[in-house]
Formats: C-alpha cells, sequence, structure tokens
C-alpha cells in the first residue's frame, strides 16, 4: 500500500463495545468549520513540539537511539525511549484499520501507551504506529517502517485524518475507540452495530473484539467474544469469556506480553476521550481569539467547559458493582507514576471496585496539552470545577461527589497544581 493511501492508524482504531449510544455531549454536534487551515490552527504546517519531535531531537544529539530486532522490529527500542511500559499492552483481536488484514485472533494488534503516546504494532506487519497528543495540534499520527533502516525515519501520512477528524473525536485530530462483534477470523459484524465508547458505558458493552484479561467477578463484558455460527450477539458472553488470567487462542512469540490487562484497558478508554476534549476546549478557544470573538461567558463556550469538567469529574462514569484486577502489573506502575500531596495521595490512585479512580479527577489536568491552554481558559475550567467541588451547583447529577472525594480533589490539586486557585473554596454541602 502506498504511504500517501494510509487512511487511518490501527493504533487508535481499536475495538471496544457493541450496541447502543453512550452519552455523547453537545461538543459532538458543534463541527469546527475549517479548523485544521484556520490560521491559529494550521494542523499540516505548524511545527509541532510533540514526544516524536522530541525523540528526532534527541537521536540526532546522540542521546537516544531507536534500534531494529528480528523479534519486534523498531517497537522495543521506541517504547523505551518514549516510555511507554509494557505493562500497559493491550490486545486488539479485529480486522481493524490500515492493517486489518494482518490482524486477528491468533495475530492480534498491540496497543502500548501512557498520558501523550499511543504505539500499535502487529506481528509481522509493515509498520510500527504512533498517536502522539501535541500540546496544541491534538493528536498527530506517524508510522515507521517496519525494516532496518541506516537513520530510523518517523512519517506524517495526512491521510489519517479522513478517520482521525470526525464526529466522534469532537472534530479535531483525536483519538477514536470502535467496538464490532468479530466472526471467527476477526472481521468486524457491521450488521450488528459498532461503538464508540468511555468511561460512561455500561460494563457490559465495553471490550467487544479485545482480549481482555484480568478478574472480575459476576460482571460481564464483550471482550474475548467470538461470534462463531450457530452464535448471537446474546449468547456470546460466557463463563469461558470471563475472568481470563491468560490467552491461550494464540501464540504470544513476537509479542512483548500475552497480557491484556483490564486496568490498562480502563485508564485507556478514559483517557481517551479526555484527550480529544482538551484538544477540542483550546481549539475552539484558540480560533475564537484569533478572530477577535473569544467570550469565555457565552452559552456555547461555556456548555463546552461544563461538558469537559463533567467528564473530569466522572460526573457521568458509569459504577462498578465488582472489584477488578489486571494481570500485568499496570496499575502499580500506573499509580507509582504521581504526583502525590504530602498525604501520600495522588489523583493516579486507581480504586478498581466501585469507579477506575479513587478520586474521582481525572489525571489528565497535570498534562502538557492541559498546560498549553490558555490561562484565562484553565481559569474558567477551575471556575466550573469549584462550583462543583464546593457544592455551589446542587445540581442533582453531582450528589454521587461524596463530601469527602471534594476535599480530597481539592486539596491533592492545591498541593500538585502550580496555578490551582490558592483561595479555592473546598467545602462541600
Amino acid at each position: 500500500m502506498e504511504r500517501g493511501r494510509i487512511p487511518a492508524l490501527a493504533a487508535i482504531v481499536v475495538s471496544l463495545v457493541a450496541g447502543a449510544a453512550a452519552a455523547m455531549g453537545q461538543l459532538t454536534e458543534r463541527p469546527l468549520v475549517q479548523a485544521l487551515a484556520h490560521p491559529a490552527i494550521e494542523y499540516a504546517s505548524r511545527p509541532t513540539t510533540d514526544p516524536i519531535v522530541e525523540l528526532n531531537r534527541r537521536i540526532d544529539e546522540g542521546t537516544a537511539r531507536i534500534t531494529f530486532d528480528t523479534d519486534t522490529g523498531y517497537l522495543r527500542s521506541t517504547l523505551n525511549a518514549l516510555h511507554l511500559p509494557i505493562e500497559s499492552q493491550m490486545l486488539v483481536m479485529s480486522k481493524t484499520g490500515v492493517q486489518g488484514l494482518h490482524t486477528g485472533p491468533d495475530n492480534p494488534r498491540a496497543i502500548f501507551f501512557n498520558d501523550a503516546v499511543t504505539v500499535g504494532y502487529i506481528r509481522g506487519a509493515p509498520l510500527l504506529e504512533f498517536a502522539v497528543h501535541d500540546p496544541q495540534q491534538g493528536v498527530v499520527l506517524y508510522t515507521i517502517d517496519q525494516k532496518p533502516q541506516a537513520r530510523v525515519q518517523f512519517d506524517r501520512p495526512s491521510s489519517c485524518l479522513r478517520c482521525h477528524v470526525a464526529y466522534n473525536t469532537l472534530h479535531v485530530p483525536g483519538m477514536l475507540l470502535r467496538s464490532v462483534f468479530i466472526a471467527p477470523d476477526g472481521l468486524p459484524l457491521s450488521q450488528f452495530g459498532s461503538y464508540d465508547a468511555d468511561d460512561r458505558t455500561p460494563f457490559a458493552k465495553r471490550w467487544g473484539g479485545w482480549y481482555v484479561t484480568g478478574t472480575h467477578g459476576p460482571l460481564r463484558h464483550l471482550g474475548n467474544a467470538i461470534l462463531a455460527k450457530g452464535d448471537t450477539p446474546e449468547t456470546i458472553v460466557s463463563e469461558r469469556t470471563s475472568n481470563r488470567t491468560s490467552i491461550d487462542t494464540f501464540d504470544a512469540h513476537g509479542y512483548p506480553s500475552a497480557s491484556s490487562d483490564i486496568a490498562a484497558l480502563m485508564v485507556f478508554e478514559h483517557q481517551s476521550h479526555m484527550t480529544n476534549l482538551i484538544t477540542r476546549i483550546g481549539w475552539e478557544a484558540r480560533i475564537a481569539a484569533y478572530d477577535r470573538r473569544l467570550d469565555l461567558d457565552n452559552a456555547p463556550f461555556q456548555e463546552g467547559v461544563r461538558e469537559l469538567v463533567d467528564y473530569l469529574l466522572f460526573v457521568d462514569e458509569q459504577p462498578l458493582t465488582a472489584a477488578l484486577a489486571g494481570t500485568s502489573g499496570f496499575a502499580q506502575k500506573f499509580e507509582a507514576q504521581g504526583p502525590f500531596d504530602s498525604r501520600g495521595r495522588s489523583l493516579r490512585q486507581l480504586d478498581l471496585r466501585h469507579r477506575l479512580l479513587r478520586y474521582p479527577c481525572s489525571y489528565m489536568i497535570y498534562s502538557a496539552a492541559f498546560r498549553a491552554l490558555q490561562i484565562d481558559v484553565r481559569q474558567s475550567i477551575y471556575k466550573r470545577m469549584r462550583d462543583i467541588l464546593s457544592g455551589r451547583d446542587a445540581a442533582p447529577k453531582y450528589v454521587r461527589l461524596a463530601g469527602e472525594d471534594r476535599r480530597a480533589i481539592a486539596e491533592i490539586l492545591r498541593e500538585t497544581m502550580p496555578d490551582w486557585p490558592s483561595a479555592f473554596e473546598s467545602s462541600s454541602r
């Protein structure tokens, strides 16, 4: 396939949930018309400062080296250089994405991630795929040819945007998490529907087309399930597909791990939508400021802020009714990153019994992209957070945020966020 004809990066087009639609906010209904070419954005031509650019600089300086090995090509050295833990590996069975012909239950797509970088790898496939979150430009997509090169070359195929700027990404270059039922060979069965999901999606509808390793008690999901002859979407979930701590349906030779960790899956699905929300709010403000029409108090912008903050604070998160435990050690690696307050608390601490996080506030508030938002935009977000955490907004949907959680979030942010308002009112009703 010609490089210029690559329509999407398989690292991001992943299979998550088949079924009814999750809660969608108003940002999906407000396209940013011609935003990519707008002078405030210039997505294709403006220099980026994303992690791949930084890695290229380090390669040029001789402080980083990307090497090829016969088992995984450039995968292991790029994981090391970009600080992506092997424990984050997730495995996708479906034949989706540009390299879908190379994938299936016996040769899944492996996805690795941290806060800003996602890497997609398929054993024997010609490309290694990257999606990186640039602080200004949203998700930027790269590939490496999986063959020995004197100097590794990161390509940036523009045709990826055909799929990665869409309704589902909030109309900015972003992350796509697509779910399908699959046949035994991994082909998506579109007649049964597809879905884009995040942590608001009912647990029972998650991870169709994925391998899932980990325990989750009586909870059921669509992971590990294949719709064979005689099956129906209602019969494919069983004891056999649930609480699997290993995968015995494919030979893991050529993969860094045999796990597709349930804790990693939980974190990744939250992070993907948060990435799109941060990019969308930032672009909307930059375009309006350039056009001399930025009004942070106008209704559409404030509705966007509300949507971001509700998701940031997990207001519509689907609760868990049983404890989850992964198999790879991802949870421990993730939690160890901090930052921690003086009492040892962190927004990265996982709960995995009743919800994703111990303290329901997204760790993505520490991301480079969030810090790159205009200061008045961040202040608008902080003000909305204050209204919720202090109880000033007493709407019924915020009752689920317990007073102790509200206080803990405010206290943690006060110590770990340099620009967190010092006079924040943390009391709750």
